[in-house]
């Protein structure tokens, strides 16, 4: 199964339009990789060139091209900037399952920002791509993330311990998962 759209879907929220990326937005998308907080837990140093956040756009439509994932900007309504971006990677086809990734600006740490996102983003996952599962995996120390995906109905499946090597040291990354079956069944994480 391919994906059955030719352009990034465009998806809004109450607060949120999550668009594809173009190159007018590189400024905002150094900005954000730039930040430390921001790439604290990825496998990322933090962007020093705009250059870098054009190599980040392209790598978006890259993987898009291929069918192995999607990636949305996070722009707000309000004033057009962009503040995160989240999507999707790893779409393994034979297997119908995918893997959620996202970030977002400190600026908008702890407004629900990222709850709203991920709710829309899961729901066009189970919708539109027909997935059956939907996984997340998070380092073991970015205690922000597992809550998120723990309380948008994501179940805790195990822990792959000193799984990547990232920033001189071993990490373990906890893996998450959420299938079509519970999401169906659980009405309050749908928008």
């Amino acid at each position: 199964m391919t994906f059955s759209f030719t352009k990034l879907p465009i998806i809004e929220t109450e607060r949120l339009i999550l668009r594809k990326a173009t190159e007018q937005d590189s400024d905002d998308i150094l900005e954000l990789y730039a930040n430390e907080n921001v790439v604290e837990h990825m496998p990322l140093d933090p962007f020093t060139s705009i250059e870098d956040a054009k190599g980040e756009i392209s790598w978006y439509e890259k993987i898009f091209l291929e069918q192995t994932g999607l990636r949305w900007v996070i722009e707000e309504k309000v004033n057009k900037k962009v503040i995160g971006t989240c999507g999707y990677l790893n779409y393994e086809v034979e297997h119908n399952r995918i893997e959620i990734g996202y970030d977002l600006s400190p600026e908008s740490w702890g407004k629900g920002i990222m709850t709203e996102t991920l709710k829309a983003v899961i729901h066009f996952a189970f919708s539109e791509l027909n997935v059956n599962k939907i996984e997340a995996q998070i380092t073991s120390e970015n205690d922000a993330s597992l809550h998120l995906v723990s309380k948008l109905g994501f179940h805790r499946d195990g822990v792959l311990r000193e799984h990547e090597f990232e920033k001189g040291r071993y990490i373990d990354l906890v893996i998450y998962s959420l299938l079509a079956r519970e999401y169906t069944n659980k009405p309050s994480t749908k928008l």
